[in-house]
């Protein structure tokens, strides 16, 4: 019989997302050519307003894909990032960047490219479900929990049963705040997972090793909150994911101010705000039908817009909806990007390589240029071993006029 500590290790980043993605695995898909916009009839997103046009070639973005893929490679020290995904990030006040990682492989990437098994599949590599990874615009460091020798999640569990999977996370009144996802053990088999509560972490700045305190936030409705944050006038914006297995449905919260402590308000399907979390509706998308998204999206104003960028399950497309307002209708959804390294015809050529939850990097991008991340996976684990280079993140450049 495993123990809990061992589900939760390196194979669990493939667990929770093989189950949805695997019950699509028959749908069609629609693909755009790899790394090439797709095309569209123009639209308008709101009366006199049009949809944003893609300008050129979405590409990769050369620097930031070669620097991950060269700290990957940088140290040997145990607690050194060698791999993670979720992969959002938050500009700091000291001008900085802190990648925030879920699911995250620690320690030494061999010289042929292959990584020890996690020391709970009879390895070396220490594994974690979160961590921080924080860059300058020059050099990286890891910032996990523990100690160099023996580091563990930044966030720890309540107990071995339960674990926390990074979301979205932004500085709010001089401190980081994260949100996460907590999961548990419901039995003892490989699928016996489920998701439990959402909670907000804030942290210190300068003390991103640990947090300040840990609040639970609205849990009660079965969405999980923390897909995004966005300010946006005198509200900041919390968008979350309802997750149906292939379906997943997007929704909208927000507060007053700055302070995620507070109550909560929630969108309903007459567009009021209701401070009950169960009125929560599914936002609506082309045609009133409701957006379907992944567990992690991004919305970001660009001029006049808000961009909805998401991805689906078992598809290598980025889409990008468009809407006049944070809370949709979000509309024109176009494929604008095929991950390159997707499937048998991918870059790795495997069909178990897949690529997942893109959001945008606002602070990294300029003139118009969407800077977006994904993850990379294998639905078979030791493809990680194999091959540390799989799973690290990614990044393209889409540009909009």
């Amino acid at each position: 019989m495993r123990t809990a500590k061992q589900i939760t290790s390196g194979r669990i980043r493939v667990l929770r997302h093989s189950l949805v993605l695997l019950t699509a695995a028959s749908t069609a898909l629609v693909i755009a050519a790899p790394g090439r916009a797709a095309t569209a009839p123009a639209a308008q997103v709101c009366p006199g307003v049009d949809a944003p046009v893609v300008v050129g070639t979405p590409h990769p973005d050369t620097a930031l894909n070669d620097a991950f893929a060269g700290y990957q490679t940088e140290r040997t020290d145990p607690s050194h990032w060698t791999g993670g995904d979720a992969v959002y990030s938050a500009p700091m006040p000291d001008g900085s960047d802190v990648f925030l990682f879920a699911d995250t492989f620690l320690g030494t990437v061999n010289p042929d490219g292959s990584r020890s098994p996690t020391v709970s599949d009879g390895g070396t590599t220490p594994f974690v479900n979160n961590s921080f990874v924080k860059w300058n615009g020059r050099d990286f460091s890891t910032i996990t929990g523990g100690t160099v020798a023996n580091p563990t999640a930044q966030l720890p569990p309540p107990d071995a049963t339960h674990w926390y999977w990074t979301r979205d996370g932004m500085v709010l009144n001089g401190t980081l705040n994260v949100l996460y996802a907590e999961y548990k053990r419901t039995g003892d088999g490989a699928w016996d997972f489920a998701w439990d509560r959402n909670v907000m972490a804030r942290f210190a700045p300068g003390h991103l090793e640990r947090p300040i305190d840990v609040t639970p936030v609205p849990s009660g409705a079965d969405i999980q909150w923390g897909a995004w944050l966005m300010q946006s006038g005198d509200f900041t914006y919390v968008y979350g994911s309802e997750d149906l297995g292939a379906n997943k449905y997007l929704h909208v919260a927000r507060v007053q101010g700055t302070d995620l402590r507070r109550p909560w308000q929630f969108l309903t399907a007459d567009g009021s705000w209701s401070p009950t979390e169960s009125a929560s509706a599914r936002i609506a998308g082309d045609g009133g039908a409701s957006v379907g998204v992944s567990n992690e999206f991004s919305v970001v104003k660009h001029g006049k817009v808000y961009v909805l960028e998401s991805s689906l399950s078992l598809d290598p497309n980025i889409y990008l909806s468009y809407s006049c307002s944070p809370t949709g209708p979000f509309v024109d959804r176009t494929a604008v990007y095929s991950t390159p390294e997707f499937g048998l015809f991918g870059t790795y050529a495997n069909p178990n390589v897949f690529t997942y939850n893109s959001h945008e990097h606002p602070e990294l991008g300029h003139d118009g240029t969407l800077v977006i991340s994904y993850s990379v996976n294998s639905f078979v684990n030791t493809d990680l071993y194999k091959d540390a280079s799989i799973y690290r993140p990614r990044f393209a450049d889409i540009t909009l006029r």
